[in-house]
């Protein structure tokens, strides 16, 4: 009887800690697609556990967590390129991630030092050309390093020098060749622009279709959502004119950033937190994230989506570990700056 009696209050005060503090997870993410929600409604659905969301860009919430300091209620900090990961981890506000299944999926190189982040889903930067100009066959052997060549003169569209995504890019070269080859190379790209940099990634995608640029550079998963057409008829038409090439013949690949997530220092909930993440790595939300927002998929039983895979699904990839973008970031931006990148 009494071990009936224990059992029965232990439950009665199971039930009752779950109502007055209920299981929870507390993110803040700059991701900014509605499509998130539906993964964080699925793990709910799945633990129990509520998640609870603040929206913002990544500069402003890296502030936030900054200054609330150890009263912050964030337990994980999601966001897109890995040189935001590293400067939270620069702050000394990520705590190292436990989990044998995600070191099992996710590589050594998509992961931050020790632990303090890691990736959720793989962004490709790829060049794009017109279709109407150009066959696959005639530049399947182009890579970033030919970018600079004469023969590319006003032909390259590609964003400004205060995007992040290319500091990335640039960080990335610097890491495999050294400062002097990248500045070399970086000058020869600036002089082979099209126009001064302008607009998105999807800017410079159009910028090609309309024939005012031969080549661009950009995020593949930006053609998926044209391609969707969840953007409009406009960008879906401008979508069909282009192909999609991955530097990935000669050299050392096309480039991969990331988006990712860490851990808080000050989180109140770890356990739940490492269960995100896992849950984020697991098969059923990556097909979701594939499908949704067309990035590249971290766990390796899951396809990417058909309108990205239409391309190609055996290119090489540049196995330059992420973490490097965000060391180097500093040395990009003065480098860029050298060369006269807008």
């Amino acid at each position: 009887m009494k071990t009936i009696k224990y059992f029965i209050l232990f439950f009665c005060f199971s039930v009752f800690t779950n109502l007055v503090f209920p299981s929870e997870v507390n993110i803040y993410t700059s991701r900014h697609y509605d499509s998130d929600v539906e993964l964080y409604e699925s793990f709910t659905n799945l633990t129990g556990i509520e998640v609870n969301i603040i929206s913002g860009k990544s500069k402003a919430l890296i502030e936030r967590i900054r200054s609330e300091g150890k009263n912050s209620p964030a337990d994980i900090f999601i966001t897109v390129d890995a040189g935001n990961l590293w400067k939270v981890q620069d702050y000394r506000l990520f705590t190292k991630i436990k989990s044998k299944l995600i070191d099992q999926i996710v590589p050594k190189n998509l992961r931050g030092e020790n632990n303090e982040w890691t990736a959720l889903a793989k962004r490709a930067r790829v060049l794009f050309f017109n279709k109407s100009k150009y066959t696959y066959e005639e530049l399947k052997n182009l890579n970033y390093e030919d970018l600079n060549s004469p023969q590319w003169k006003n032909k390259i569209a590609i964003r400004s020098s205060n995007n992040l995504y290319n500091q990335s890019l640039v960080a990335s070269m610097i890491a495999k060749y050294g400062e002097n080859y990248t500045e070399t190379w970086a000058k020869g790209l600036v002089s082979n622009f099209s126009r001064k940099p302008q607009g998105n990634d999807r800017a410079q995608i159009i910028a090609v279709a309309n024939n005012e640029a031969d080549l661009a550079i950009a995020n593949s998963y930006y053609l998926g959502l044209m391609l969707s057409g969840k953007k409009g008829e406009k960008q879906l038409s401008a979508g069909k004119k282009v192909g999609l090439l991955f530097p990935s013949q000669n050299k050392s690949g096309a480039h991969i950033n990331i988006s990712g997530a860490g851990i808080l220092k000050t989180s109140k909930n770890y356990d739940n937190a490492i269960k995100f993440l896992e849950f984020m790595l697991s098969e059923e939300a990556q097909k979701h994230l594939v499908e949704n927002t067309y990035e590249y998929p971290i766990n390796t039983k899951v396809q990417p989506s058909k309108l990205i895979s239409q391309f190609g699904l055996d290119f090489k990839e540049d196995s330059t570990a992420v973490s490097q973008f965000g060391k180097l970031n500093s040395a990009a931006l003065r480098l860029m700056d050298r060369a006269g990148w807008q």
